[in-house]
């Protein structure tokens, strides 16, 4: 199946000037969302209380939060937790709440909705800020800790620019990503960091795929009697592996549109996450990690050819 027609040379290259003024919107609008609305935390980072109930019969998402939401606990995060009778419901605690207030308010709003020999109270958990800020600490160190095992794994089988070319692109995907998050106002919670690490792991194979064939290409050109600008072997490197780069998101888009239109709430904000991670992790394998590389161009050359003049001496 061919997407893309193998005679393409289209000029992404050339564009990488208005796709930098493009990406520094984005950026600058994400990182001003995350200094003046911040990111609305889940209770796995702020503390809170989680509430597990039976009911006699599977009731509807929806149904639980009305009959709760006059209570004052419409933004609880809601799900079915192991069979459809049982449903866990997690609130964040007020300042002047305990977890005992909360779940007898829960208890009190689905007895009036559902009857009160309809339901059984089967747990009631609080979840410490203490716990919420070594949450918070063990998520920011996954995502540092796997860039920088990405920049010592690319500068090891590449070279250092490429490595900082993948390096910016990850970065760019995650600050934008979370900056939707701020801009939305979804919560922020524990699967979505779960995502954060999926969408390191798929933009850098795309930036992989395409790295590797303008290695491959640089080697080629190298041998050539009249080399082309490494412009040109980076532009003609992203135009052969273009099919593969959207077929490869397109397939994987779907599948994610599918668990966020059709999975439920659960993993409604880690679906969106993926979905915005796809689509600005396939921008910027192109338009970032590409034209970043090739603008560190001869950057490190006077260094590598220092070495070398150093080990040839006696």
């Amino acid at each position: 199946m061919q997407l893309i027609s193998p005679d393409l040379h289209y000029d992404f290259i050339g564009k990488r000037k208005i796709a930098f003024i493009i990406s520094a919107v984005m950026l600058l609008t994400s990182l001003g969302a995350l200094a003046v609305k911040g990111l609305n935390f889940g209770i796995d980072f702020t503390g809170g209380t989680l509430v597990e109930v039976k009911f006699d019969q599977a009731p509807a998402i929806a149904d639980v939060r009305d009959a709760i939401s006059p209570k004052g606990y419409g933004n609880a995060v809601i799900q079915e937790f192991g069979a459809p009778e049982e449903i866990l419901i997690r609130v964040q605690n007020k300042n002047t709440e305990d977890s005992s207030t909360i779940s007898n308010a829960i208890l009190d709003g689905l007895g009036e909705k559902f009857g009160a020999d309809a339901i059984e109270m089967r747990r009631v958990e609080f979840v410490g800020p203490q716990v919420g800020e070594e949450l918070t600490r063990a998520g920011i160190m996954a995502v540092l800790v796997a860039m920088l095992a990405i920049l010592i794994y690319v500068t090891f089988r590449f070279e250092f620019r490429f490595a900082l070319g993948a390096d910016a692109a990850l970065l760019h995907d995650i600050t934008i990503v979370v900056g939707l998050f701020a801009l939305t106002g979804k919560e922020f919670s524990l699967p979505v960091i779960a995502a954060l690490l999926t969408v390191i792991g798929y933009s850098l194979n795309d930036t992989i795929v395409v790295f590797d064939r303008i290695r491959e290409n640089f080697e080629i050109n190298r041998k050539r009697k009249r080399p082309e600008s490494e412009t040109n072997v980076v532009n003609g490197s992203i135009n052969q592996t273009l099919s593969r780069t959207l077929m490869t998101s397109l397939t994987t888009l779907l599948v994610v549109m599918a668990l966020f239109i059709l999975g439920g709430e659960v993993i409604h904000d880690f679906a969106f996450a993926l979905i915005a991670g796809i689509l600005v992790g396939t921008y910027s394998s192109i338009y970032v990690a590409s034209p970043v590389m090739l603008a560190l161009e001869g950057r490190f050359k006077q260094d590598e050819d220092e070495i070398k003049e150093m080990e040839a001496r006696p």
